[in-house]
């Protein structure tokens, strides 16, 4: 039989790439067996390891050594969360004969350990601290896909593009700064036929968020964030933390400072009133007199005129689960969300915002369908009669108890006044 990894020389074309790798997964299909579906992650994968010229039988190169390994390791943020690593995976790696694997954003791996000779084999393969195993590099891996696609991602043997890889299994998880929602690296378990279960993947996802929760106490955020700052989810008013102090505002002050904290260039009177008035007939003067008991409540110089505008950045709460949305860190994201923006807020722009921002993140986490984490939204006092979340965590954890909840669910849209009452969420 001619060997079908011939076609994927560096000059062959990506989508010829990519049947081959198609073909070639399906002879490592035991015999007599109907080919298994190569699932959408990993073909997107070998596409991208296709156009990036890696070749089957190419290898990891060792890029860090000795003191650049050592300054690289010291420096990482992930060496903070080593021990954590070795205490929930260490013993798990060594009698199952794994090996525990962290690299960092770029797909370098800072530290290989585990059972010694998984250690020794996978050695010969140049999965070592040093090496370079980001996907564009030694082609479909979980660590460095992982990394590609910010998500926990599980390569099961003929998945794995280089040939020299696929007698080894590997499930891994990002982990992100959990204040920032930058992208720090991934934690990886790597072995062979052992680790062919889906809990292998929900045991790294499951490590990973412990390790965001573990450099979040390790290096706590200011509560002002070195500047002022302003908590608004999941509360009816907000809290302004400035100069040391705290101030629960009123609801019409919460809703101003939202407004005025996401237009750094300020907004005019009838600006204003349109934001935050259904009524058309309030007046300017009513607005004028809330902006004059706001500036008594802020002290002098943080609230200017023509335009209102604030004279110094405002961090928000809202603005910090944007940017881990923007960056796709979904899970910090989702940790940094503590409800609905002020939920009693009727302000029309306060309103469109606050299911913006519900919206964006609901999506996201349906796109990423990770059980554990639509199952946060779906338990929260705001998830529960949240349809689509329901649906999608149904299809990712078929329980009996989720079952029951989406047909009642269902159930409840199909009465006369359903869909009202489920859009009034």
């Amino acid at each position: 039989m001619t060997d079908p990894w011939v076609a994927l020389e560096s000059g062959a074309d990506p989508a010829e790439r990519v049947r081959v790798l198609h073909r070639a997964h399906e002879t490592f299909t035991e015999a007599g067996t109907v080919p298994r579906p190569v699932r959408g992650v990993v073909a997107d994968s070998w596409r991208r390891s296709a156009r990036a010229g890696v070749h089957p039988d190419g290898t990891a190169d060792v890029e860090l050594t000795d003191g650049d390994l050592g300054a690289r390791r010291a420096e990482h943020p992930l060496a903070h969360v080593m021990p954590l690593f070795r205490e929930l995976m260490g013993t798990f790696a060594s009698d199952g004969r794994h090996l525990l694997a962290v690299c960092d954003a770029h797909g370098r791996l800072l530290w290989v350990e585990g059972h010694t000779s998984t250690l020794r084999q996978a050695g010969r393969m140049n999965f070592v601290p040093g090496a370079r195993w980001a996907e564009s590099a030694v082609g479909t891996n979980a660590p460095g896909t992982a990394v590609a696609v910010d998500r926990p991602v599980q390569v099961f043997a003929a998945e794995h593009f280089v040939r020299r890889v696929q007698p080894w299994t590997c499930a891994a998880a990002p982990v992100h700064d959990p204040h920032t929602g930058r992208l720090l690296g991934a934690v990886d378990i790597t072995g062979g036929d052992g680790l062919a279960h889906p809990h292998s993947l929900g045991f790294v996802q499951a490590v990973a968020r412990a390790a965001e929760s573990q450099l979040a106490l390790l290096a706590p955020r200011r509560p002002d964030g070195g500047g002022p700052g302003l908590a608004t989810l999941g509360r009816d008013q907000a809290v302004l933390t400035a100069g040391g102090r705290s101030i629960r505002l009123s609801r019409r002050h919460s809703e101003i400072l939202v407004l005025l904290a996401r237009r750094p260039d300020g907004l005019t009177g009838a600006e204003l009133l349109c934001a935050l008035y259904e009524d058309e007939s309030v007046t300017p003067v009513t607005l004028r007199a809330e902006l004059a008991r706001l500036r008594q409540v802020l002290g002098p110089g943080l609230l200017a005129s023509r335009p209102y505008r604030l004279t110094a950045p405002l961090e928000s709460d809202i603005a910090a689960v944007e940017r881990r949305l923007a960056a796709g860190a979904v899970t910090t994201a989702l940790a940094a969300y503590a409800g609905p923006l002020l939920p009693a807020s009727q302000a029309p722009a306060v309103v469109r915002l606050r299911r913006r921002l519900a919206d964006g993140l609901r999506a996201a986490l349906i796109a990423r369908s990770d059980a554990d984490l639509l199952a946060d939204w779906a338990h929260a006092p705001w998830g529960e009669e949240d349809l689509d979340v329901w649906r999608a965590l149904v299809t990712a954890r078929p329980t009996a108890s989720n079952r029951a909840h989406l047909a009642s669910l269902e159930s409840e849209l199909a009465a006369p006044d359903g869909w009202a009452r489920l859009e009034g969420r």
